[in-house]
Protein backbone atom coordinates (compact mmCIF):
# COMPACT_ATOMS: atom_id res chain seq x y z
CA UNK A 1 0.00 0.00 0.00
CA UNK A 2 1.24 3.45 -0.91
CA UNK A 3 1.37 5.75 2.00
CA UNK A 4 -1.63 8.48 1.56
CA UNK A 5 1.01 10.82 3.54
CA UNK A 6 3.88 10.13 0.94
CA UNK A 7 5.65 13.09 -0.71
CA UNK A 8 4.91 13.97 -4.22
CA UNK A 9 6.99 15.02 -6.69
CA UNK A 10 6.62 16.01 -9.94
CA UNK A 11 9.51 15.31 -13.20
CA UNK A 12 9.04 16.86 -16.24
CA UNK A 13 9.67 15.12 -19.85
CA UNK A 14 9.94 12.15 -18.24
CA UNK A 15 8.70 9.53 -20.93
CA UNK A 16 12.31 8.13 -21.30
CA UNK A 17 15.55 8.97 -20.93
CA UNK A 18 17.11 10.61 -17.61
CA UNK A 19 13.73 12.13 -16.49
CA UNK A 20 12.22 8.35 -16.62
CA UNK A 21 15.45 7.12 -14.51
CA UNK A 22 14.61 10.01 -11.88
CA UNK A 23 10.72 8.93 -11.67
CA UNK A 24 12.10 5.68 -10.99
CA UNK A 25 14.72 6.39 -8.26
CA UNK A 26 11.78 8.28 -6.43
CA UNK A 27 9.50 5.47 -6.79
CA UNK A 28 11.52 3.66 -5.39
CA UNK A 29 12.49 5.67 -2.21
CA UNK A 30 9.11 6.38 -1.71
CA UNK A 31 7.58 8.86 -3.39
CA UNK A 32 4.33 9.38 -5.07
CA UNK A 33 5.21 10.96 -8.64
CA UNK A 34 3.66 12.59 -11.53
CA UNK A 35 5.48 12.34 -15.01
CA UNK A 36 4.60 14.34 -17.56
CA UNK A 37 5.43 14.81 -21.57
CA UNK A 38 4.71 15.79 -24.53
CA UNK A 39 4.72 12.57 -25.84
CA UNK A 40 1.79 11.23 -24.75
CA UNK A 41 1.75 7.53 -26.14
CA UNK A 42 5.44 7.29 -24.64
CA UNK A 43 4.37 8.90 -21.57
CA UNK A 44 1.60 6.58 -21.13
CA UNK A 45 3.57 3.73 -21.80
CA UNK A 46 6.16 4.95 -19.71
CA UNK A 47 4.34 4.99 -16.36
CA UNK A 48 2.98 1.67 -16.55
CA UNK A 49 5.98 0.53 -16.84
CA UNK A 50 7.15 2.08 -14.13
CA UNK A 51 4.01 0.82 -12.40
CA UNK A 52 5.66 -2.95 -12.76
CA UNK A 53 8.99 -2.53 -12.20
CA UNK A 54 8.36 -0.52 -8.97
CA UNK A 55 5.61 -1.86 -7.52
CA UNK A 56 3.94 -0.62 -4.86
CA UNK A 57 6.47 1.66 -3.76
CA UNK A 58 4.99 4.70 -4.96
CA UNK A 59 1.79 6.18 -6.99
CA UNK A 60 2.69 6.81 -10.19
CA UNK A 61 0.59 9.11 -12.78
CA UNK A 62 1.03 10.38 -16.50
CA UNK A 63 -0.04 13.58 -17.14
CA UNK A 64 0.35 14.86 -20.72
CA UNK A 65 2.41 18.37 -20.86
CA UNK A 66 3.88 20.76 -22.80
CA UNK A 67 6.55 22.80 -20.84
CA UNK A 68 6.44 25.77 -23.44
CA UNK A 69 2.93 26.21 -23.10
CA UNK A 70 1.02 28.26 -20.43
CA UNK A 71 -2.23 27.14 -20.46
CA UNK A 72 -0.65 23.36 -20.44
CA UNK A 73 1.30 24.14 -17.61
CA UNK A 74 -1.02 25.30 -15.30
CA UNK A 75 -3.60 22.73 -16.50
CA UNK A 76 -1.35 20.33 -15.24
CA UNK A 77 -0.40 21.55 -11.97
CA UNK A 78 -4.42 22.39 -11.01
CA UNK A 79 -4.67 18.47 -11.86
CA UNK A 80 -2.30 17.30 -9.86
CA UNK A 81 -3.36 19.52 -6.84
CA UNK A 82 -6.68 17.59 -7.41
CA UNK A 83 -5.21 14.03 -7.78
CA UNK A 84 -2.77 14.32 -5.08
CA UNK A 85 -3.64 17.60 -3.25
CA UNK A 86 0.10 18.48 -2.28
CA UNK A 87 3.50 18.77 -4.21
CA UNK A 88 6.89 18.06 -2.26
CA UNK A 89 9.50 18.28 -4.94
CA UNK A 90 9.56 19.16 -8.90
CA UNK A 91 12.41 18.23 -11.02
CA UNK A 92 12.39 20.23 -14.48
CA UNK A 93 13.78 17.60 -17.15
CA UNK A 94 12.18 18.57 -20.21
CA UNK A 95 13.68 19.65 -22.91
CA UNK A 96 15.08 18.94 -26.45
CA UNK A 97 17.91 17.08 -25.98
CA UNK A 98 19.89 17.49 -29.27
CA UNK A 99 22.81 19.73 -28.60
CA UNK A 100 23.76 20.08 -32.52
CA UNK A 101 22.23 23.00 -33.93
CA UNK A 102 24.62 23.41 -37.32
CA UNK A 103 26.41 26.17 -37.87
CA UNK A 104 25.62 29.56 -35.91
CA UNK A 105 25.28 31.56 -39.11
CA UNK A 106 22.52 28.41 -40.34
CA UNK A 107 20.72 29.22 -37.22
CA UNK A 108 17.44 29.98 -37.10
CA UNK A 109 15.46 32.43 -34.61
CA UNK A 110 12.81 29.91 -34.55
CA UNK A 111 15.20 27.02 -33.83
CA UNK A 112 16.67 28.83 -31.67
CA UNK A 113 13.62 30.35 -29.77
CA UNK A 114 11.87 26.55 -29.60
CA UNK A 115 15.09 25.22 -27.85
CA UNK A 116 15.32 27.67 -25.51
CA UNK A 117 11.53 27.82 -25.07
CA UNK A 118 11.24 24.36 -23.96
CA UNK A 119 14.72 24.27 -22.00
CA UNK A 120 14.65 27.51 -20.24
CA UNK A 121 11.35 29.05 -20.65
CA UNK A 122 9.34 25.59 -19.87
CA UNK A 123 11.16 25.25 -15.95
CA UNK A 124 10.20 29.10 -15.54
CA UNK A 125 6.75 28.29 -16.25
CA UNK A 126 6.64 25.29 -14.20
CA UNK A 127 8.15 26.55 -11.39
CA UNK A 128 5.98 29.60 -11.53
CA UNK A 129 2.84 27.91 -11.49
CA UNK A 130 4.21 25.04 -9.15
CA UNK A 131 5.26 27.65 -6.34
CA UNK A 132 1.87 27.83 -4.45
CA UNK A 133 1.73 23.49 -3.66
CA UNK A 134 5.35 23.58 -3.23
CA UNK A 135 5.72 26.19 -0.51
CA UNK A 136 2.78 24.71 1.17
CA UNK A 137 4.80 21.60 1.85
CA UNK A 138 8.46 23.96 2.17
CA UNK A 139 9.39 21.64 -0.76
CA UNK A 140 12.07 21.84 -3.40
CA UNK A 141 13.08 22.06 -6.95
CA UNK A 142 15.87 20.64 -9.13
CA UNK A 143 16.24 21.49 -12.41
CA UNK A 144 18.26 19.27 -14.67
CA UNK A 145 21.18 21.18 -16.78
CA UNK A 146 24.29 19.88 -18.00
CA UNK A 147 27.61 20.21 -18.39
CA UNK A 148 27.30 21.55 -21.59
CA UNK A 149 26.60 24.68 -19.50
CA UNK A 150 30.15 24.93 -18.46
CA UNK A 151 32.09 23.49 -21.80
CA UNK A 152 31.40 22.91 -25.33
CA UNK A 153 31.58 20.99 -28.88
CA UNK A 154 31.37 23.39 -31.86
CA UNK A 155 27.38 24.30 -33.13
CA UNK A 156 25.95 24.06 -29.62
CA UNK A 157 25.23 27.16 -28.94
CA UNK A 158 21.36 27.12 -28.64
CA UNK A 159 21.95 24.24 -26.05
CA UNK A 160 24.63 25.66 -24.24
CA UNK A 161 22.83 28.98 -23.59
CA UNK A 162 19.88 27.23 -22.30
CA UNK A 163 21.50 24.88 -19.94
CA UNK A 164 23.57 27.55 -18.90
CA UNK A 165 20.46 29.72 -18.31
CA UNK A 166 18.93 27.32 -16.43
CA UNK A 167 22.39 27.10 -13.90
CA UNK A 168 21.59 30.86 -14.03
CA UNK A 169 17.90 30.55 -13.15
CA UNK A 170 18.60 27.91 -10.33
CA UNK A 171 20.51 30.26 -8.46
CA UNK A 172 18.24 33.57 -8.94
CA UNK A 173 15.33 31.36 -7.69
CA UNK A 174 16.89 30.30 -4.86
CA UNK A 175 17.45 33.57 -3.44
CA UNK A 176 14.47 34.42 -4.24
CA UNK A 177 12.63 31.64 -2.42
CA UNK A 178 14.90 31.90 0.72
CA UNK A 179 13.84 29.07 3.13
CA UNK A 180 10.58 28.67 1.73
CA UNK A 181 11.54 26.19 -1.24
CA UNK A 182 14.94 25.10 -2.10
CA UNK A 183 16.56 25.44 -5.79
CA UNK A 184 19.25 23.00 -6.78
CA UNK A 185 20.53 21.87 -10.33
CA UNK A 186 22.30 18.80 -11.74
CA UNK A 187 24.73 19.04 -14.24
CA UNK A 188 24.70 15.12 -15.83
CA UNK A 189 27.70 13.90 -18.23
CA UNK A 190 27.39 11.67 -20.59
CA UNK A 191 24.47 9.46 -19.05
CA UNK A 192 23.52 6.11 -21.29
CA UNK A 193 19.75 6.49 -22.08
CA UNK A 194 19.55 3.94 -24.47
CA UNK A 195 17.19 1.20 -23.82
CA UNK A 196 18.84 -2.17 -22.83
CA UNK A 197 18.36 -3.86 -26.11
CA UNK A 198 20.36 -0.73 -27.91
CA UNK A 199 23.27 -1.15 -25.13
CA UNK A 200 23.44 -5.22 -25.80
CA UNK A 201 23.44 -4.55 -29.76
CA UNK A 202 25.79 -1.49 -29.67
CA UNK A 203 27.69 -1.67 -26.69
CA UNK A 204 29.89 1.24 -25.56
CA UNK A 205 33.50 1.21 -26.57
CA UNK A 206 36.44 1.09 -23.72
CA UNK A 207 37.55 4.39 -24.71
CA UNK A 208 34.10 5.99 -23.66
CA UNK A 209 34.32 4.35 -20.29
CA UNK A 210 37.74 5.01 -20.27
CA UNK A 211 37.20 9.29 -20.57
CA UNK A 212 35.43 9.10 -16.71
CA UNK A 213 37.52 8.90 -14.05
CA UNK A 214 35.49 6.41 -12.26
CA UNK A 215 35.53 4.35 -14.94
CA UNK A 216 32.49 4.12 -16.84
CA UNK A 217 29.93 5.89 -18.85
CA UNK A 218 27.03 7.34 -16.24
CA UNK A 219 23.29 5.65 -16.11
CA UNK A 220 19.84 7.31 -15.67
CA UNK A 221 19.99 5.95 -11.59
CA UNK A 222 23.12 7.48 -11.18
CA UNK A 223 21.51 11.44 -11.33
CA UNK A 224 18.03 9.60 -9.80
CA UNK A 225 20.20 8.97 -6.38
CA UNK A 226 21.39 12.92 -6.31
CA UNK A 227 17.73 14.30 -7.24
CA UNK A 228 16.05 11.85 -4.55
CA UNK A 229 18.91 13.43 -1.75
CA UNK A 230 18.75 17.00 -3.35
CA UNK A 231 14.86 16.48 -2.84
CA UNK A 232 15.03 15.38 0.74
CA UNK A 233 15.49 16.29 4.39
CA UNK A 234 19.45 15.59 3.97
CA UNK A 235 19.87 18.42 1.55
CA UNK A 236 18.06 20.75 4.04
CA UNK A 237 21.59 23.01 3.69
CA UNK A 238 21.94 22.96 0.12
CA UNK A 239 20.33 25.47 -1.99
CA UNK A 240 21.16 27.85 -5.49
CA UNK A 241 23.92 25.11 -6.28
CA UNK A 242 24.74 23.03 -9.40
CA UNK A 243 25.96 19.98 -8.57
CA UNK A 244 27.77 18.30 -11.70
CA UNK A 245 27.53 14.47 -12.17
CA UNK A 246 29.54 13.77 -14.83
CA UNK A 247 31.98 10.19 -13.41
CA UNK A 248 34.75 13.06 -13.28
CA UNK A 249 35.01 13.48 -17.29
CA UNK A 250 35.15 17.20 -16.85
CA UNK A 251 37.71 16.80 -14.39
CA UNK A 252 40.10 14.28 -16.49
CA UNK A 253 42.62 15.43 -18.55
CA UNK A 254 43.08 13.32 -22.05
CA UNK A 255 45.58 13.58 -24.29
CA UNK A 256 45.37 11.59 -27.80
CA UNK A 257 48.61 9.97 -28.55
Amino acid sequence: MVEQDAPVALVTGAARGIGKGVAASLLRAGWSVAITDIDEAAGQAAAEELARLCGAAGRIEFICMDVADEASVMACLERIEEDFGRLDGLVNNAGIADPDNGPIEQLSLEAWNRLLGTNLTGAFLVSKHALGLLREASGAIVNIASTRALQSEANTEAYAASKGGLVALTHALAVSLGSAVRVNAVSPGWIDTRDTQQQRTDPLRAVDHQQHAVGRVGQPADIGALVVFLLGPGAAFITGQNLVADGGMTRQMIYVE
